[in-house]
């Protein structure tokens, strides 16, 4: 297992260093000058040479990217010009806002996507199935940001349950209730179209698996439903199922960028959203270098559960 781990890590080093040319290419192809963004009314040529040669903007694109990859490979992603702090400080504070929202999504959409989808599966064509496949499609094709703020309009402005933005309560709390009363909304919100893609492919996997001729025989010995159903096919159908949660982890941080962005929640989305209107390139570059070498190492998770899971797989 060990020999697979260092494989798999291994493999996934020229994957991280294809995405660092990718974010790096995307941002150098924005349109206009940082420089004269920057400094707004104080753009004179003058100015905008000067910064233009602080900021390394006067070399070539090879030249910049080679300068950016060497101060990466030290960890130093560069100084945000418009916070006045190193990026890599700001990305880290605002990642662990967006580990808490993504994590406790991810969280919701396993375990109510795997349930759904046993229950769909083991009640086939039953008034059980039928409900959830609509509620399975209605949450797949509604888009997440337009949830988002019917929510907010229903539960945070029209009954008041939950606040409509942040992450804490601006005066007072800070506590871990305050969190999760915070938290609740957007976590549903990102979960709901996971969800709905974990409980198809849950239900998919069920039904191959209770088809099986293992299965008739443990029914044919007289085990119970609930064993046959949870410690057999279960347990099975989880190794075609580990991978689909390790893609949807990778979604959710995604989505997570215009969810934040809806509920204001402090983190890493919101910050991309600041730093793009800004035109602050370091750290747009280290904010979407980190959340797609999250993406990258949540598969690669995925891909270790799955072999924890089915021995044959090694």
């Amino acid at each position: 297992m060990a020999a697979y781990i260092a494989k798999r890590l291994l493999a996934a080093i020229p994957v991280l260093f294809g995405l660092t040319i990718i974010v790096f290419l995307i941002m150098a192809m924005i349109p206009g000058d940082p420089a004269t963004a920057i400094l707004g009314s104080y753009a004179t040529p003058e100015n905008v040479e000067r910064l233009n040669k602080q900021l390394g903007l006067d070399k070539t694109l090879v030249e910049q990217y080679f300068i950016w990859i060497g101060n990466l490979l030290q960890g130093d992603l560069g100084r945000s010009y418009t916070l006045n702090r190193p990026v890599l400080d700001e990305v880290l504070e605002r990642f662990s806002a967006t580990l808490i929202l993504a994590g406790t999504s991810l969280v919701l959409c396993s375990i109510f996507g795997l349930l759904a989808g046993i229950v769909s599966a083991v009640r086939q064509y039953g008034w059980a199935d039928k409900v959830i496949t609509l509620l399975v499609l209605i949450g797949i094709s509604t888009p997440s940001f337009w949830l988002g703020l019917l929510l907010i309009l229903v539960f945070a402005v029209n009954l008041r349950l939950f606040p409509a933005s942040g992450m804490y309560a601006i005066y007072g709390g800070g506590d871990l209730m305050d969190l999760i009363h915070h938290l609740t909304l957007p976590a549903l919100t990102l979960s709901v179209v996971a969800t709905g893609v974990i409980a198809r492919l849950t239900r998919t996997a069920m039904l191959e698996v209770l088809r099986q001729d293992y299965i008739r025989t443990a029914r044919a010995k007289g085990v119970s439903e609930r064993k046959v159903i949870y410690k057999h096919a279960f347990k099975s159908a989880l190794v075609s199922v580990v991978p689909v949660i390790g893609i949807q982890a990778g979604f959710v941080i995604g989505g997570a960028v215009y969810i934040e962005t809806v509920f204001q929640w402090p983190g890493i989305g919101t910050m991309l959203v600041t730093a793009i209107s800004t035109r602050d390139l370091l750290l747009v570059q280290g904010g979407v270098l980190v959340v797609a070498a999250a993406y990258v190492l949540f598969n690669l998770f995925a891909d270790v559960m799955q072999t924890l899971l089915d021995p044959r797989l090694r």
